[in-house]
């Protein structure tokens, strides 16, 4: 499901930065439980929202959904 896969994929990217969730999500302005879910793809997340994470990232959107979705079709 592509829920899961971007919330793997926004883990990941997270877990390279070496911030904690509470940590990423202050730094974006997201509520920490609101992150965790959207990791835990429990989250029908918002375009708002994926530019928030991809710009507290340093990666571009694309970037962010790099190979998500290419196993769906």
């Amino acid at each position: 499901m592509i829920k899961h896969e971007l919330g793997k994929r926004i883990r990941e990217l997270r877990n390279q930065t070496g911030l904690s969730q509470e940590k990423f999500a202050l730094k974006i302005d997201m509520d920490r439980t609101y992150l965790a879910s959207v990791e835990a793809g429990k989250r029908n997340i918002s375009i708002i929202n994926i530019d928030k994470i991809a710009k507290g990232l340093n990666v571009s959107i694309s970037k962010l959904f790099e190979g998500i979705g290419e196993n769906n079709e």
